[in-house]
């Protein structure tokens, strides 16, 4: 039987430890300093999943709005942690399978409507950029499960990777498996579960559009969702584990989301984007009318990460910018200026964003870049089981390392849909200076095949990976990857690799977003989470493949003696010493955990014997 006992026990920092199902807290906000308004954008459909009414004429008291009525202008709320054990749930692998399926959740969402995206000039066909070479990037490693269908759709794939588990996160549940594929815990997101993941926060029957991350720079994992309810409720809770093993402790947090826009208006969040750096984790949503229909813009939501990582209470930010819409958020590798954000102007412009002093006065700085004009998505991905939704050609997903920021999203080209991607280098902006576009490519699998939800990252050796579903008339949904190296021709890409195919074709509203990132252990291997269709539904599969061996820590492509004496040498001058520090170009931090130390050393020994 499904405990729902809340035992309100009180810890250090006014932390509430809650052992399996716990109670929620409210915020409060007041006003911070102003920023500065955005370029305009107008607002795009909601990306919610589809669904049935669930529980939503459930009278739920209202709360009170965040007062972001002048947009720019700063709001400050507070939130305390409940601190959950996962090793204490009753059940570790819970049943997420429902004798209903294929609820699409968008029915338990507020009313939205669907403006056109902004269109700069009219493009009889996609410019062609870039190109496919002949031979693949990507060598396969890793091919296993994840998650199956719930009882909704579309799913949102997304994953983390830390040293020796992967996370991931569907509508509505959650799983943590070994990196050989082996499921080790698995729970639903809301009160549906057994209990819950974040049912010991206050969550109710209705989370939806989860992400996670691992934060590389503080080893943990990372997990966001949303709620709505009616006219009166909206929320984001956040978890994050208290070390790089998924299994144990996580600090979880239920904040409100209901936002002021201006009068009686108030909106709710939907679509987040999901990023961090060293100072912050940073959540962007679409503004939905709750009390009334209507678009408000987007959220920036700031927690400071340093309360976060030891379960104490935590006073964030909120920022509205009325003139832009479904913002991702990047996840930062190396040294960044700011946190950055992107999003599309029309369709022959970008727009970056980064926030200025995110924990104290966060101000929002914007720019915009040139791309190759191309047109929207104007039809659906055609398979044998119907038409998939290829979306409106929003981002998908942000990387940024070492001053490239690295993003795509679906274009239409010679009547299909294509994967596009771009590298915009941030140079010293916001400080000085302004973004520039580097490459810019497209993932075409070729003939009538169509390419969708792209996702992409880079790794330390600038090598940049991507995966993208792809489909036509007589091939169902399936996962591809593909990659470049850091010496191929700007926006260039090696030949698609197709990694898993399903059993049916898939019909309508079906997957919004992949996922990929990197290995913190070597910071080389690239891990990507996607999904196909069987006649069960839907079905998520992870998966890995090396692009540049990890060990090949000069980057010439040959593993040989000279990265062992250059790692050596290297290792040699840093051991003992913070990173980042390197000698003759080669980091000695090779597992990425800021520390130059004899663990470092082990890791690349061991790489260097696995070969490649």
């Amino acid at each position: 039987m499904k405990s729902r006992a809340c035992l309100g026990l009180v810890g250090a920092a006014g932390v509430s430890l809650v052992l399996l199902a716990g109670c929620g807290q409210e915020n409060r906000s007041v006003q911070g300093p102003r920023t500065s308004s955005s370029m305009g954008a107008l607002a795009p459909v909601a990306a919610g999943p589809e669904g049935f009414r669930w529980n939503a004429e459930d009278p739920r008291p209202a709360l009170t709005p965040i007062d972001l009525s002048e947009p720019g202008r700063a709001a400050w709320s507070t939130g305390e942690a409940t601190i959950i054990d996962t090793r204490t749930f009753p059940v570790q692998i819970q049943d997420i399978r429902s004798d209903v399926v294929d609820m699409r959740m968008k029915n338990n969402l507020p009313p939205h409507q669907r403006p056109k995206m902004v269109t700069a000039v009219e493009v009889v066909d996609d410019v062609e950029i870039g190109s496919m070479l002949g031979d693949s990037r990507a060598s396969l490693d890793a091919l296993f499960p994840g998650m199956s269908q719930t009882p909704w759709t579309p799913p949102d794939v997304t994953l983390a990777v830390g040293p020796n588990h992967i996370v991931s996160t569907v509508n509505m549940a959650v799983a943590f498996h070994d990196k050989q594929g082996n499921l080790q815990f698995q729970a639903n997101l809301d009160s549906t579960g057994d209990p819950g993941f974040f049912e010991v926060v206050g969550a109710s029957t209705f989370t939806f559009d989860p992400k996670c991350f691992y934060d590389h720079l503080a080893q943990r994992y990372v997990i966001v969702a949303l709620e709505v309810y009616g006219s009166t409720q909206a929320w984001i809770c956040i978890a994050v584990s208290d070390d790089s093993n998924p299994h144990g402790v996580w600090y979880k947090y239920r904040t409100n989301a209901v936002i002021a826009g201006g009068g009686t208006q108030t909106y709710w969040v939907d679509y987040p984007g999901f990023g961090y750096d060293n100072n912050a984790y940073y959540v962007t949503g679409n503004l939905f009318g709750l009390s009334a229909s209507g678009f408000g813009g987007t959220l920036f939501r700031i927690y400071p990460k340093t309360p976060l990582l030891s379960g104490s209470p935590v006073t964030f930010a909120d920022i509205r910018d009325a003139g832009v819409a479904s913002v991702q958020v990047a996840q930062c590798f190396g040294s960044n200026i700011a946190p950055f954000f992107t999003s599309i102007v029309d369709n022959t412009n970008m727009r970056i964003q980064a926030i200025r002093n995110p924990l104290t006065a966060p101000t929002i700085s914007t720019a915009s870049v040139s791309v190759p004009p191309f047109s929207y998505p104007s039809g659906d991905a055609p398979n044998p089981g119907g038409l998939v939704d290829v979306l409106d050609g929003r981002i998908m997903n942000a990387h940024w390392r070492d001053g490239k920021l690295y993003f795509g999203h679906g274009v239409w080209s010679s009547g299909k849909a294509v994967a596009r991607w771009y590298q915009v280098n941030t140079n010293n902006w916001p400080n000085s200076g302004w973004p520039t576009i580097s490459q810019a490519g497209t993932l075409n699998l070729g003939g009538t095949m169509a390419s969708f939800f792209p996702a992409i990252g880079a790794n330390k050796h600038g090598d940049v990976g991507l995966v993208v579903a792809g489909c036509n008339s007589t091939t169902v949904p399936s996962v591809y990857v593909a990659a470049r190296r850091q010496t191929d021709a700007p926006g260039t890409l090696g030949a698609a690799t197709l990694v898993a195919t399903g059993t049916a074709g898939a019909n309508g509203r079906w997957g919004d977003y992949f996922d990929i990132t990197t290995d913190p252990n070597d910071d080389a291997t690239f891990w990507y989470i996607g999904q196909y269709q069987t006649s069960a539904g839907w079905q998520s599969v992870i998966g890995s493949f090396i692009v540049t061996c990890a060990a090949n820590v000069n980057g010439d492509l040959d593993l040989d003696v000279l990265d062992f004496l250059d790692f050596i040498n290297a290792f040699g001058s840093c051991e003992g010493q913070p990173a980042p520090c390197s000698a003759g170009g080669i980091s000695a931090d090779f597992n990425g955990d800021t520390i130059v130390d004899i663990l470092d050393l082990l890791d690349f020994l061991d790489a260097y014997g696995r070969g490649c």
